[in-house]
């Protein structure tokens, strides 16, 4: 009778890979940064320890919350998401084409590819509460300048994320589509656009959720929505006033994040 064959010695599990001397030198230049950050960013445990009392008198002051002013409340609320939602909607809906004009494959020429990236890039850099105070002094106070100032910000977040998952897409039937004589229009529109439609959707989604929260921000500059409320009940310290505020606009939040994450199960 034959000996059963010896086992086989099992691999190793997988380790980091030595890193060579740049590598490590550049890892100990960025633990220098890191820690030179921490001393600019003047953390300091013992000033967060004594000023916990102050954060717990201000919490005391704003119990229990005054709902008699529901009502305006209600209807700033009312139209902080309306500014959130329209402006999404058409930040969107322009987002495509610029994000077409930002993909490597479909672009027509490479100047357009970089214009319209560093147009992506300048929409994403510029914070919406800056947006927001160009479009007050264009059209004045009031959600119109909101709602432009999330429409561009949301050009800036979906125009990037879409042109990458248009990046993505399997070439394969973009190449037949090609080599049968379409355009270039039929094929984004019957081989791109289909393929990413889901992290499109995915996109619009995390956008509207994005939206929803900076435009309580907007307020505070005059762009409309409920910030303004909150603002104003702050400066004349009537706390339980804005503890309401602040609940209604967590409630906001959290209904639009279920919402859209309900969507996203059901669509994806």
């Amino acid at each position: 009778m034959q000996s059963p064959a010896p086992a086989k010695p099992r691999p190793l599990p997988p380790r980091f890979e030595r890193p060579g001397v740049v590598r490590f030198l550049a890892y100990l230049v960025a633990l220098a940064f890191f820690i030179l950050a921490l001393e600019g960013a003047r953390i300091s445990l013992s000033d967060l320890v004594t000023g916990l009392p102050y954060m717990g008198d201000l919490l005391g002051r704003m119990v229990p919350p005054d709902i008699s002013r529901i009502g305006p409340i209600s209807r700033a609320l009312l139209e902080t998401f309306q500014m959130a939602l329209v402006g999404t909607a058409l930040g969107v809906v322009l987002s495509l084409p610029l994000a077409i004009l930002a993909t490597r494959r479909l672009s027509p020429h490479p100047l357009v590819y970089y214009g319209a990236r560093g147009l992506i890039s300048w929409f994403r850099t510029v914070p919406d509460l800056i947006w927001a105070l160009f479009f007050v002094v264009t059209v004045g106070l009031g959600p119109f300048a909101g709602t432009l100032a999330l429409m561009v910000d949301t050009m800036g977040f979906c125009g990037k994320f879409f042109a990458e998952a248009m990046e993505e897409t399997e070439p394969g039937p973009q190449e037949a589509l090609t080599a049968l004589g379409a355009r270039r229009s039929g094929v984004i529109c019957s081989a791109v656009i289909p393929a990413a439609m889901p992290s499109f959707i995915n996109t619009a989604l995390f956008s509207l959720e994005k939206a929803t929260r900076s435009s309580v921000v907007l307020g505070l500059v005059g762009a409309g929505g409920i910030g303004i409320e909150l603002k104003v009940a702050m400066d004349l310290f009537e706390y339980p006033t804005a503890a309401t505020i602040i609940l209604c606009i967590f409630a906001l939040v959290l209904a639009v994040e279920r919402v859209s994450s309900s969507l996203r199960q059901r669509i994806l």
